[in-house]
């Protein structure tokens, strides 16, 4: 593993819910600071940088889930990433116990981006209060359950390398795409052999009402009929009753629609939602696995706009769920 050189003086940047915008926070690291430290990054801590640009937050066992082989290893180069300030991190408050440590975009690691993009740091969307709006944003808790999902399914490839997420895209990425018909707050390709579910995902947290929940299928009909393309639709749900409740609720739209549905909860898909969790919303529609899903809709297909274009740069451009293999030094 490379060595990084010596951080600056000066205070931490760790956060706890209570203190996250009073901290004093490090200055952008100068041209040659940033020069210097690229040199002694790993293929998998620049993947990092751009995964955390891309999805805002990940905790340390969402890390380590995609990219380590032990929590352990994680927490260790976790914690020299941010002693340099390629990391930012934050622990929320809880009730009871400790959260994890959850980690943001670093001020070197937003430099980093912007002298690989040719851009200013301001053009990432990155401010020095930038992991204090996260550690306090009333999304917080809908964004780590999108991310602690879709860690899971990417982190599949690692004990069955035939299935996993090739493609996964945050809900700023996909919005940057189709916001003008839908907004989900992630597209995802589930590839598991010669199956492939392309999703988009609703990730429910009971925050809306059914009717407004209702109201977004007319959006995915909408795109499919403007684009030729059709995607599957996954609404995720916090418990298996809100889930029954929206499957009452949804059932005669998602049919009048045409559109293919499937629902699952958190009581179900905690540990391995790639497993036999996910409902189709039809009459009769017994819970399978992503793959059968896929089996039982051979007519779905890719969404349109995934093609790269003039407008993308090497910011815009989709992250792989997993980090390069072998981790060498660039």
């Amino acid at each position: 593993m490379p060595a990084l050189p010596r951080p600056a003086s000066g205070p931490g940047s760790r956060y706890t819910a209570r203190a996250a915008t009073t901290r004093a926070r490090h200055p952008a690291p100068r041209h040659m600071d940033v020069a210097a430290l690229a040199r002694r990054l790993t293929h998998r801590d620049v993947w990092l940088v751009r995964m955390l640009h891309e999805h805002r937050v990940l905790t340390t066992h969402q890390i380590a889930r995609l990219a380590y082989t032990s929590l352990r290893s994680a927490q260790r180069r976790l914690r020299t990433l941010h002693q340099h300030t390629v990391l930012d991190s934050f622990r929320p408050l809880t009730q009871t116990g400790s959260a994890p440590e959850h980690y943001t975009l670093g001020p070197a690691g937003a430099a980093l981006l912007a002298a690989h993009g040719g851009l200013e740091i301001s053009a990432l969307g990155w401010r020095p209060t930038h992991t204090g709006r996260i550690a306090y944003s009333p999304s917080l808790g809908h964004d780590l359950g999108v991310n602690e999902l879709l860690t899971h399914l990417a982190a599949r490839t690692h004990t069955t390398p035939n299935a996993g997420l090739p493609l996964w895209l945050s809900e700023r990425s996909a919005a940057r795409r189709w916001s003008d018909i839908i907004r989900p707050d992630a597209y995802a390709h589930w590839h598991d052999g010669d199956h492939l579910l392309p999703f988009f995902l609703e990730y429910d947290t009971g925050s809306q009402s059914l009717s407004r929940v209702e109201a977004k299928l007319a959006g995915y009909a909408a795109f499919t009929t403007a684009t030729s393309t059709r995607p599957a639709l996954l609404i995720h749900t916090r418990t298996q009753s809100r889930d029954q409740a929206l499957r009452r609720h949804l059932a005669a739209a998602a049919h009048d629609l045409d559109l293919k549905v499937a629902t699952s909860s958190a009581d179900f898909t905690t540990t391995n939602p790639w497993g036999p969790w996910w409902a189709p919303l039809q009459p009769g529609g017994h819970r399978t696995t992503l793959t059968h899903l896929a089996a039982q809709w051979p007519d779905l297909s890719p969404a349109s706009g995934l093609d790269p274009t003039d407008a993308d740069t090497a910011l815009t451009l989709p992250v792989p769920p997993l980090p390069p293999a072998p981790d060498t030094a660039p």
